[in-house]
Order: structure tokens, then sequence, then C-alpha cells
């Protein structure tokens, strides 16, 4: 079984994700999952690729306490966090989560937060590739 929290540059199984999580807790009666997907239109500008940077050690680990964090506040019974870091065409797969709880409410606020979390947080930026050139993204939620 992968580890909950990656950072990696090829694509992830959403269906993978999800079986790890349930194997972890026959508990769980919730699962709520966010799935970012890599947009052709930001800012007014179309959007050919874009590309995600990490600060490895850093990033990770702050994607580990922040995985730790979201189980204690929300009593969670398991989460799981994936970061691609690589250069994305527009459709593709960038960020999955996922929080498993005992009811389907924790499961919901704990998936929100997370993500919001990251978005503020986590060292991973994001340069987007456009016909005009290419810039990078500040965060925004």
């Amino acid at each position: 079984m992968s580890e909950p929290v990656r950072i990696q540059i090829e694509d992830f199984s959403q269906d993978a994700e999800i079986a790890a999580l349930k194997a972890s807790s026959k508990r769980m009666g919730g699962i709520a999952t966010f799935l970012g997907c890599a947009r052709d239109f930001s800012e007014g500008r179309d959007v050919s690729q874009i590309s995600f940077e990490a600060y490895g050690s850093m990033a990770l680990a702050e994607m580990r306490k922040l995985r730790e964090e979201a189980i204690s506040k929300f009593d969670l019974l398991d989460a799981r966090i994936v970061h691609r870091v690589t250069t994305v065409q527009a459709g593709d797969n960038i960020v999955f989560i996922a929080a498993g709880a005992a009811h389907r409410a924790a499961a919901f606020d704990a998936c929100r937060w997370m993500i919001d979390e990251l978005k503020q947080r986590v060292p991973i930026w994001k340069k987007e590739i456009t016909p005009q050139g290419e810039s990078w993204v500040t965060p925004h939620p």
C-alpha cells in the first residue's frame, strides 16, 4: 500500500487511493474527496500547460502535518493527500484529497479544510504557460 501523503510526478488513481483509505478502517461511514484538475483558461487567458514545483522535503513535511491535524481536528479515521509536481495539460489531475470518517459531515468538513490549508501552507508553486508567455500564479482559494 502506498504512503497516505505523497508528492509525485506520475498520475494517481482515485480508485486506488479510496481503496487504501477504506482498507484502513471498517468504521468508515463517509468518505469525501477533492480532485483538482488543470483548467485550460485562467484570468482571462487560454492556458496550454501548468507546471508545478515544490520545495520537496519541506512540502512533504507540511502535508504530513496537515494530514495529522485534520485527523485530530475532525476526528477522522484516515486521510490521504497526493499532489503532482510536473507539467500537466488541461484536464489532467493535479491534487487528490480524501477524508474518511464515521459520518459524512466530518468527512466533508475535513476535505474542504485540507485543500484550503494545503493551498495556504504547502510550498508548491504553479506556473501557467499561455500563448502570451509564462507566469507564476499567486495562491487563491
